[in-house]
Formats: C-alpha cells, sequence, structure tokens
C-alpha cells in the first residue's frame, strides 16, 4: 500500500513515542479520556429490520473498531462522507478540501442495541466531541465530528441529545458536533478496513484506540463483545 502524508505522519508521530519507552502494544492512555455520561432521554423505538447510523469522530479506524465490539451491530464499514463520489479516496480526502469526513457506517439491529445507545457510546468513549476539526494528533475537517442522520427520527434524536448533553455540562465545553442529513456514504479502500484488529501493535492504534475499546468494555458493559464482527468475515460469507 501507499503511505499518504496523513498516513505517515501517524505512523511517524506514534512511532517517536513507541521510542521513547511507550511499548506499542500497551495502552496507556488515550488522546481523549472516556467520559461517564447519561442516556439520551428521548430515543427511536426499536422497529423491525436493521437500521443504518453514520458518524465521524477523527480517525476511522478507532470508531470502526469501537463498533465492531459493540452488541447488536452486525457491520461497521470505514468510509467517506459529506462530500462526492470523484473526491471519495483517502489521498484525496486527507487533503481536507473534499468536504469528506472520516466516517463509518453502522448496520445496527434495533432490538439489540438503540440509535441512542450507539450515540451515546460515540459521545463517551469513541471520541471528544468538544473538539473541533480534529480529534487527538489528527487535524483537519476530515476529522471533525459529525453525525450524518439517515431519518427524521433520527435527526431529532441527535439534536435532541446534543442539547440535554449541553444543558447537563458533562463535558464542560459545548459539543461542536454537527447534525446533517447523509446524502451518501462511500466505503474506505480495504486496507482501512479492520486496521484495529489487524494492526494491534501499531504505535497509533495502542496510544489511540486500543484504550477505547477498554472503556467500552469497563463503561458499556452490558454492550461489550469480546469478539470483533469484521468486514472481512462479511465479505467471506457472501
Amino acid at each position: 500500500m501507499r503511505l499518504t502524508r496523513s498516513l505517515f505522519l501517524k505512523t511517524a508521530v506514534l512511532g517517536a513515542i513507541a521510542a521513547a519507552g511507550v511499548l506499542a502494544w500497551q495502552p496507556l492512555h488515550a488522546a481523549e479520556e472516556a467520559v461517564v455520561i447519561p442516556p439520551p432521554a428521548q430515543d427511536q423505538p426499536a422497529g423491525d429490520g436493521l437500521e443504518t447510523a453514520v458518524v465521524a469522530g477523527g480517525c476511522f479506524w478507532g470508531v470502526q473498531g469501537v463498533y465492531q465490539h459493540t452488541a447488536g451491530v452486525v457491520s461497521a464499514v470505514s468510509g467517506y462522507a459529506g462530500g462526492t463520489k470523484a473526491t471519495a479516496d483517502y489521498h484525496t480526502v486527507s487533503t481536507g478540501s473534499t468536504g469528506h469526513a472520516e466516517s463509518v457506517q453502522i448496520k445496527f439491529d434495533p432490538k439489540k442495541v438503540s440509535y441512542g445507545k450507539i450515540l451515546q457510546i460515540f459521545f463517551s468513549v469513541v471520541h471528544d466531541p468538544t473538539q473541533l476539526n480534529r480529534q487527538g494528533p489528527d487535524t483537519g475537517t476530515q476529522y471533525r465530528s459529525a453525525i450524518f442522520t439517515t431519518s427524521e427520527a433520527q435527526k431529532k434524536v441527535a439534536e435532541a441529545y446534543i442539547a440535554q448533553l449541553d444543558k447537563a455540562k458533562v463535558f464542560g465545553k459545548p459539543i461542536v458536533t454537527k447534525v446533517g442529513k447523509l446524502e451518501a456514504f462511500y466505503p474506505a479502500e480495504d486496507y482501512h478496513q479492520d486496521y484495529l484488529t489487524l494492526h494491534p501493535n501499531q504505535p497509533y492504534i495502542a496510544y489511540n484506540d486500543l484504550p477505547k475499546i477498554d472503556n467500552l468494555k469497563k463503561i458499556f458493559a452490558e454492550n461489550y463483545i469480546d469478539k470483533p464482527t469484521l468486514v472481512r468475515d462479511a465479505k467471506a460469507t457472501n
């Protein structure tokens, strides 16, 4: 695979940390600490069939990894949302000029995990929703915090939840997450799929993302599954 400048910087910066004495496999502290937050006061009722949620919260490696360890999620795919098909590739998106955000498309069974729970996990352990156009070491609009809704019901739940959390001042700073209608989602290149599971010793993953999995297990124990639901496994059965 060809390393883009963005991917090269992720590897180089965290490689320096590892060289300084932080073992690549040891998840000490994530760049964004988890925050225990209340569940949404307003949620969608469980319907029949699968539903789709699309969220963006920084580098999609960690976001995908968290939801692949979430019970009730049948698919979590890394990709791009917010821009056009013509520019939906990692090299171009990494310039920050396409309108895309690194995103994850989550297909879930609402009888096992609700949309509100998906959002609670998103705001609690996936990322820091008070950081504008950045997460951890990654900066640019492609790393923004966003919720791309697939229905009016999702929009109402997301907006009401943000208002609820802001009113409760659970983060100490205002939430900057943007809520907007999903126009299209474009899956990322194959080498980005299941990245956290396939590269647990990569310094960026160990430092920034593995602690998110630990936090999911600790804070949302009833929603955590040990075996991740991988894209490669879904492809193998199709």
